[in-house]
């Protein structure tokens, strides 16, 4: 895949899914953001914000080195984009990380993976404690909350409006770990003057679902501990932005299963022949069992248009499938709504 040196992403394919728009009774458009080239839409936010911490590196005469914490599609993210604009990155992971993924962090050219502390948090305190004071020309890259990465994130919002000829989608439904995905669809939407007309669907696994519980609340809350097996959305606290944004009347938060999660990512490998993880399979699973319409707050019909976007398809194998398939089959799904 050839990356443009002016940004680090590429444009990704929308399709419309007839399977999954036989399922949910209206029209669902897929938006295919596991081709991006890091295999996730990080590819966009962090490459966003890689391209602006360039462009003031080089206006000041230096050539900085990046250096990220993550514990899944960031780092990875991270790594691609660096690469691809001629820089080198080092990314920091805790020791719950799998060997599958540091192995892919240095195929893909980190110069160098520091396994350290339990948790994505230990990791991150390490990095800017021990690593970045070495560094005088270092850059921290932030996974999601910056407004950098919520601007790139935003592209996929201006393709989707492309590639929908202008039309306006009812809803679109994206995954939030710590909502840089969802703050880049929801400022686009205000750039566009769209937000009264479409609504935002942010959905979390159970045991991840921080931004649902702050919302209940009524306030920010972090989560004492991530217990779902959807890494990528396993953020202790979402950004004030996201907690922000969430509480506008187009914005529902929704909660499924890990075991619905699992059941989504089955569903479009049977049905579109499409590898993706728990993060994007949340998504898909609001089609099955009638989840759509119980949550979004508009009455749907066979002409109404929803975008999922598909957000990952790193932290996945067939092997997972074949489990998956096993331990969930097709027992019926349930959705926490705020």
């Amino acid at each position: 895949m050839t990356i443009d040196r002016r940004h680090p992403w590429v444009t990704t394919p929308l399709i419309e899914s007839g399977p999954l728009s036989k399922a949910a009774g209206c029209r669902i458009f897929l938006k295919l953001d596991n081709l991006q080239p890091s295999g996730s839409f990080k590819s966009r936010g962090i490459g966003n914000y890689l391209l602006c911490r360039i462009r003031e590196s080089e206006a000041a005469g230096k050539h900085p080195h990046f250096y990220a914490t993550s514990g899944g599609n960031a780092g990875i993210a991270c790594v691609v984009a660096a690469r691809a604009l001629g820089y080198e990155a080092t990314v920091v992971v805790p020791t719950c990380t799998g060997q599958a993924l540091i192995a892919r962090l240095h195929a893909e050219g980190a110069s160098q993976v520091i396994i350290v502390g339990e948790t994505v948090m230990d990791a991150d305190k390490h990095l800017k404690k021990h690593v970045l004071p070495a560094d005088p020309d270092g850059i921290y890259v932030p996974p999601f909350d910056h407004p950098d990465v919520w601007e790139g994130n935003g592209t996929v919002m201006h393709e989707i409006v492309g590639q929908m000829g202008g039309d306006r989608p009812d809803a679109v439904v994206c995954s939030v770990g710590g909502g840089g995905l969802f703050n880049g669809i929801v400022g686009y939407l205000d750039k566009i003057g769209w937000s009264d007309d479409v609504s935002v669907v942010a959905m979390e696994t159970r045991g991840a679902d921080s931004l649902n519980r702050s919302l209940k609340a009524g306030r920010l809350l972090t989560l004492e501990k991530i217990t779902s097996q959807a890494r990528s959305l396993g953020v202790a606290r979402v950004s004030e932005k996201t907690f922000e944004y969430a509480q506008r009347p187009n914005v529902v938060s929704a909660v499924l299963s890990d075991a619905d999660a699992a059941r989504g990512c089955l569903f479009l490998a049977r049905k579109e022949r499409l590898m993706v993880e728990l993060t994007a399979g949340v998504a898909i699973a609001l089609c099955q069992d009638g989840l759509l319409g119980q949550v979004l707050p508009r009455k749907l019909d066979a002409e109404s248009k929803v975008v999922l976007l598909v957000c990952g398809g790193n932290d996945i194998s067939v092997e997972q499938l074949m489990d998956w398939e096993r331990l969930y089959g097709a027992s019926k799904m349930d959705v926490l709504v705020r």
